[in-house]
């Protein structure tokens, strides 16, 4: 089959809301022909099938629900002028800054002076928490619910348990409510949960999902709770939340450099990879955070490739050094410290958990000599993130060891 080509000033893998402002911004600021590429049929990401509300607030007057976000999120990227295309598949690399692409006119190879991953992050499945039992019909993570509830008016079940403490699992309740489904309770293995559900719901913690029952449809969840018991919740609907986990495929193909805590690309405050002239934004980078960071740093990203079609960006391989955290911390976004003297997003670093820390002293050092002292006001939990300052990032030596982050 005849694969055509053809180039552009900047093509944006993704359309949800981070590669939807990148889009904007960098129409808006005349940067050439924009193109943005979306696998779905329909742009907006994962707000389209959110149907609660608090999107946008701080543009929108105090937020507007998931589908109508998307659609203004696409609106002014169009608007503005950027390409649109959705039903296109990036399927690999053909060149530094060239794709591969499968869609409704068929194979083509597309050739852009920079290019901007913005592909998200999805929820782990049933089969990637490795939970043992048969596979009967009723399992879910919060997208396949909300998309079967929302996008396709599917009936649900009756009764259904929750597994999961993040703020997702609000959500997932939330539409499972809206489907007229029962929920019996939410699970967490944590001792503590983060979060308050509504009163009405069981939240039990302490407790981990050792199997699902059933065959021609899903009977039960079974439990082992922190003192040995064991307990059977009779359901016909299980929703596993959270758990996310960047959608590094096309980053994996590149050959760009992840970083092991993120499991997204390695980046600078830039948005910068190890593949110069490739840049990445949002949840593809952290998952997950809501889609106004994700926006925002579309919007960000805006900087770092005008200046890379304008050639006056810095060169990005010498002089950045990795960051690393000690356990119980997971990770830290940007993980690369940068030339150029580019700050993070609202001049701070993101961090998470994996076990609460009660006002945590936070300390930065490179090669045993001390950056960066921080005591956080409040507790950090897991599934929240929490910020690190990044006023010491001019005391980063450039041809030092990594820099490390650590809890104390």
């Amino acid at each position: 089959m005849t694969r055509s080509e053809r180039a552009v000033d900047v093509l944006i893998v993704g359309a949800g809301p981070a590669g939807l402002a990148a889009g904007a911004e960098l129409a808006a600021a005349g940067a050439g022909r924009i193109e943005i590429l979306e696998r779905e049929q329909e742009a907006g990401g994962i707000p389209r099938h959110c149907h609660h509300g608090g999107f946008g607030g701080r543009l929108t007057r105090g937020g507007v629900n998931g589908p109508a976000y998307a659609r203004q999120s696409v609106a002014a990227a169009v608007s503005a002028g950027a390409g649109l295309r959705t039903g296109v598949t990036v399927t690999g690399w053909a060149g530094p800054r060239t794709v591969e692409t499968t869609g409704p006119g068929g194979l083509e190879r597309i050739t852009a002076g920079a290019v901007v991953l913005a592909t998200g992050a999805r929820e782990r499945p049933r089969s990637a928490r490795l939970v043992p039992g048969s596979r009967p019909p009723g399992v879910h993570t919060t997208g396949e619910l909300q998309q079967a509830v929302h996008l396709y008016g599917q009936r649900i079940g009756t009764r259904a348990v929750v597994i999961g403490d993040e703020p997702v699992a609000h959500a997932a309740v939330d539409t499972l409510r809206a489907a007229g489904v029962h929920v019996v309770a939410v699970v967490t293995d944590r001792p503590a949960a983060p979060l308050r559900f509504r009163q009405r719901t069981p939240l039990l913690t302490g407790a981990t999902v050792t199997g699902l029952t059933g065959r021609t449809r899903l009977s039960g969840v079974s439990l082992r709770h922190d003192d040995g018991r064991t307990t059977i919740l009779r359901c016909d609907t299980v929703v596993f939340t959270g758990d996310f986990v960047p959608d590094h495929e096309l980053a994996r193909r590149g050959g760009i450099t992840l970083d092991p805590g993120t499991r997204g690309p390695a980046y600078d405050a830039a948005y910068r990879t190890s593949r110069p002239g490739v840049f990445a934004v949002g949840n593809l980078l952290h998952a997950v955070e809501r889609a106004g960071v994700a926006a925002d740093e579309g919007r960000a990203v805006a900087v770092s490739v005008l200046h890379r079609l304008s050639g006056t960006d810095e060169p990005s391989g010498g002089g950045r050094r990795p960051l690393v955290v000690d356990a119980p911390l997971r990770w830290v976004a940007p993980n690369l410290t940068g030339p150029g003297g580019v700050r993070p997003l609202k001049d701070r670093f993101v961090l998470r958990t994996a076990r609460r820390l009660s006002r945590p002293l936070l300390a930065v050092s490179q090669d045993g000599r001390e950056l960066h002292r921080q005591r956080l006001l409040l507790p950090a939990v897991p599934g929240r993130p929490f910020h690190l300052a990044a006023d010491w990032l001019e005391r980063v030596d450039p041809h030092g060891s990594p820099v490390r982050i650590t809890a104390l």
